[in-house]
C-alpha cells in the first residue's frame, strides 16, 4: 500500500467521523453515542459553531479535501507529485494546529471531553506524519 493510498483510506475514516458528527449537529442524528466524555457537551457549545457552520462540517470539507488530493497525487508522476505533496503537508498541518486549538477549548473552556474529537484530532497527527513521509518521499525521487 503507498503512502497517498493510506492517506485516502485515514482521509475516509475521518470522513465517517466528520460526517457522523456534522449530522448531529444538523439535528438528523437525535443523540450522539459517546463511551467516553460528554460529546453533546461538546457539540452544542457556542464553540462548535464557524461562520454559519458546524465545526464538524469544516472537518469534513478537509477529510474530503485530503481524500481528493491523495487520489489524484496518487495518479501523477514523480515529478509533479512534489506539489501536491506539499499542498497535503500544509492541509495537514493546518488541521493539527486547528485540531489543537479545539482540544484545547475543549479542556480548558468547555470543561468536556469528546471522543470523536479527540479520535479526529489523533487523526490528523497521523496523516500529517504520513503527509511528511510522502513529502520527503518524493523529494528525494525528484532530485
Amino acid at each position: 500500500m503507498t503512502r497517498r493510498q493510506i492517506l485516502a483510506l485515514l482521509a475516509v475514516v475521518g470522513i465517517c467521523i466528520a460526517l457522523y458528527l456534522t449530522l448531529y449537529k444538523f439535528g438528523v442524528i437525535g443523540v450522539l453515542s459517546c463511551s467516553i466524555g460528554s460529546c453533546e457537551t461538546v457539540n452544542t457549545s457556542k464553540w462548535s459553531m464557524l461562520l454559519g457552520l458546524p465545526i464538524a462540517a469544516w472537518g469534513l470539507g478537509a477529510y474530503a479535501a485530503l481524500l481528493v488530493l491523495a487520489i489524484v497525487g496518487g495518479s501523477e508522476s514523480r515529478e509533479e507529485s512534489v506539489p501536491i505533496a506539499k499542498v497535503l503537508v500544509a492541509l495537514a498541518g493546518f488541521s493539527v494546529l486547528f485540531s489543537a486549538w479545539l482540544t484545547y477549548l475543549e479542556l480548558f473552556v468547555i470543561h468536556a471531553i469528546c471522543i470523536w474529537c479527540v479520535t479526529s484530532a489523533a487523526l490528523w497527527v497521523v496523516i500529517f506524519g504520513v503527509c511528511l513521509a510522502d513529502l520527503r518521499a518524493v523529494s528525494r525521487v525528484s532530485r
